[in-house]
């Protein structure tokens, strides 16, 4: 268990100190199969990603009981209910990145550009505002992020989500360097040639 906690201690860092979260926003979790079922890892809520240490990391199971000390994400229920419906999903990095957010709260799609994986549609996948941590926002995440592996919420933030904890966090990188890219490109094209 020591090496999964880590893990997400590992990885909340570099999303903090590569700008992805900021304060003490976005949360991170990983699936843990065990003798007792499955146990989800998960950071607390109201501490910040680029201060965490072992004993705040949160071990839940399937129904939300808490198994540790701590309080959850308040997020903790979207990342359940993604894991219910998507067996092939063992991690999940919910950021609020800067380019990527702003295309959360603007009227402009974020394109899926090549570079990771099968482009399947030419937009990444996105749903309407609810409110964090609310049942809402966990039931329309869950079963609008389908097949894909982000997820924009609306005013909101990106969900990235893999089979482990490394491509997922890789994910939410990219999904924020495409974003830095597209908003770079209209600009250049909204100016007029000097």
């Amino acid at each position: 268990m020591k090496g999964h906690i880590q893990e997400i201690i590992d990885v909340s860092n570099e999303i903090y100190d590569n700008g992805l979260v900021s304060g003490k926003s976005g949360n991170i979790s990983k699936r843990i199969k065990s003798s007792i079922g499955d146990i989800v890892a998960i950071t607390p809520t109201l501490t910040s990603l680029s201060d965490l240490k072992p004993e705040d990391i949160v071990l839940i199971d399937m129904q939300g009981n808490i198994l540790t000390n701590g309080v959850p994400s308040s997020e903790v229920n979207m990342h359940l209910e993604i894991y219910k419906k998507r067996q092939d999903v063992n991690a999940i990095v919910h950021t609020h990145s800067t380019y990527a957010t702003g295309f959360a709260f603007s009227n402009k799609r974020l394109k899926r550009l090549e570079g990771f994986g099968e482009i399947k549609n030419p937009y990444l996948n996105y749903i309407e505002y609810e409110k964090p941590g609310s049942d809402e926002l966990a039931k329309n995440a869950s079963d609008n992020i389908n097949d894909e592996d982000v997820l924009i919420l609306k005013n909101h933030g990106v969900i990235c989500v893999s089979n482990n904890l490394k491509e997922a966090k890789l994910l939410a990188v990219f999904v924020e360097e495409t974003a830095k890219t597209q908003f770079v490109s209209y600009m250049l094209n909204s100016a007029e040639d000097i």
